[in-house]
């Protein structure tokens, strides 16, 4: 898919809600249902910025210990340099590496102005996040399993490979797809059909959300208009 056809994709896909994107990528069956989807611990710190979609950037991190030589930090020359030719819109998702992750956090509210001035869109890390009202302030999006007042000794141990992040492996360039419910890889194979799919789940679902509040709600008519038939009872 050519680069200007995924950015017309990825605006698209920003109108939909995670859990249509989610009901549509398990319809295509292209994986096990339980894989691909955020799992427990990390969560969205800024649940009323809607949905958040761009390509995965990818970092991994140590925070309880200090480096054993030079890190690569994100305050330094190199960061901005590696990720200014990426697709945009970017998330930046970092697995931390620590036995027990979240104890430093890498992105504060200094780095989150930084991040959203380079055209990311979104934070996703199994770590921490500190200042967590500057991403509200500035619209960047944040998921993460901790909050943290420090950095700590957090630093950059590889940039640019495969992360693992509340149990969904991510690539570089991967689309990711999250609101206040989570977030969701999306393969990019079925994009475009995941995108259809999941616009029919949400009329669908929206059609039974308001037959719900008619004054002729009925659970036998409701059959209808979900689609049981109940001669199979």
């Amino acid at each position: 898919m050519k680069e200007n056809a995924i950015d017309k994709l990825i605006f698209k896909l920003g109108k939909l809600d995670t859990c249509s994107i989610a009901n549509a990528v398990d319809s295509l069956k292209v994986r096990l249902q339980n894989e691909g989807f955020s799992g427990p611990g990390v969560i969205s710190r800024t649940p009323g910025l809607g949905p958040m979609v761009g390509r995965a950037v990818t970092l991994k991190v140590r925070s309880s210990e200090p480096p054993m030589k030079g890190g690569f930090y994100l305050d330094q020359p190199d960061w901005w340099e590696r990720y200014e030719p990426s697709p945009v819109p970017r998330i930046l998702v970092i697995e931390d590496m620590d036995e027990r992750p979240g104890r430093g956090a890498l992105v504060g509210p200094v780095h989150a102005c930084i991040l959203k001035a380079m055209g990311f869109v979104g934070v996703v890390t199994s770590g921490a996040i500190r200042g967590v009202t500057k991403f509200g302030d500035i619209g960047l999006h944040a998921f993460s399993a901790n909050l943290s007042p420090a950095h700590s000794y957090c630093h950059v141990v590889e940039a640019g490979g495969r992360v693992t992040v509340a149990d969904v492996a991510i690539a570089e360039g991967d689309i990711i797809h999250g609101d206040a419910n989570g977030f969701v890889n999306v393969p990019m194979a079925i994009a475009e059909k995941v995108r259809e799919v999941a616009a029919q789940f949400r009329g669908r679902e929206q059609r039974i959300c308001r037959y719900c509040t008619t004054e002729d709600f009925s659970p036998t008519l409701l059959r209808r208009v979900i689609g049981i038939d109940a001669s199979r009872d």
